[in-house]
């Protein structure tokens, strides 16, 4: 139980990594705070967690809304007190085509979400961890930060930008004892990851099955990891096992990338 009685925010934790991630720290003893926007996800996932003899609360939450991440902040530490583990997972998939061909409207909601709701859900957060000295820091982001993808440009800018946010965060949270890291995990083989190899088909002009057997190929082990995995590597990073570790960038991606 190397997490027992922290408590841990996930958002994005109604589905795929998110939910992987939730479930792994509930074992572990952690208390979960569930966001994500989609409510019945998130009481799907909470019921798991409940019925496995865990603790969950969920809490709607929209991270392009400042305010519903504010709120998300004040009803976690009025539920629990404090907060010690905060998971940055939510994310979406932004356009697929070519960056020429990508309104900018589209480029402002991938970032919105993907990079602006990281600095906000972080921003309401670490105050109160700072006070107490204690706290640590995960943000999900993807291989495709390091492997492009085409067609993925606002998604991809947005990833890599993340590895700059957490290494200055690191260094930014360090005195007060805080640590942070990012995740880099390939998607799991779901919907997901289904809807980018099918964004990849059309925009490559290649059929599914091609570029399913590319990406399988890409990996030393031949798969995709499954969220259970990731999960698995967010509880190592959120419990004393890697208290010397901070500003890092673990890859989660069956060696897709190596670097």
């Amino acid at each position: 139980m190397r997490l027992q009685d922290k408590v841990a925010v996930i958002t994005g934790g109604g589905q795929g990594i998110g939910r992987g991630i939730a479930l792994a720290m509930a074992r572990e003893g952690a208390r979960c705070v569930l966001a994500a926007r989609t409510l019945a996800n998130l009481e799907t996932v909470q019921s798991e967690i409940e019925d496995a003899g865990g603790e969950a609360i969920v809490v709607p939450t929209d991270l392009r809304d400042r305010d519903q991440i504010e709120r998300l902040a004040r009803e976690a530490l009025g539920h629990f007190g404090h907060v010690d583990v905060l998971v940055n997972n939510s994310g979406i998939a932004g356009p697929m085509k070519e960056l020429w061909k990508v309104d900018p409207e589209e480029w402002d909601e991938t970032f919105d979400v993907n990079v602006r709701g990281v600095f906000l859900t972080c921003r309401a957060f670490l105050p109160s961890m700072i006070e107490r000295r204690s706290g640590n820091v995960i943000v999900i982001g993807s291989p495709s930060g390091k492997r492009p993808l085409h067609g993925r440009s606002a998604y991809t800018t947005g990833k890599l930008g993340l590895v700059g946010l957490v290494r200055t965060l690191a260094w930014e949270i360090g005195p007060y004892g805080l640590r942070a890291n990012l995740i880099s995990p390939s998607g799991s083989d779901g919907p997901r990851m289904q809807a980018v190899i099918r964004g990849q088909a059309e925009t490559r002009g290649l059929t599914y099955d091609e570029v399913h057997a590319e990406f399988v190929g890409l990996s030393p082990l031949g798969r995709f990891p499954p969220a259970e995995d990731v999960g698995h590597a967010a509880v190592f990073l959120a419990s004393e096992d890697s208290a010397s570790v901070t500003g890092e960038d673990l890859n989660v991606s069956a060696g897709l990338v190596m670097y």
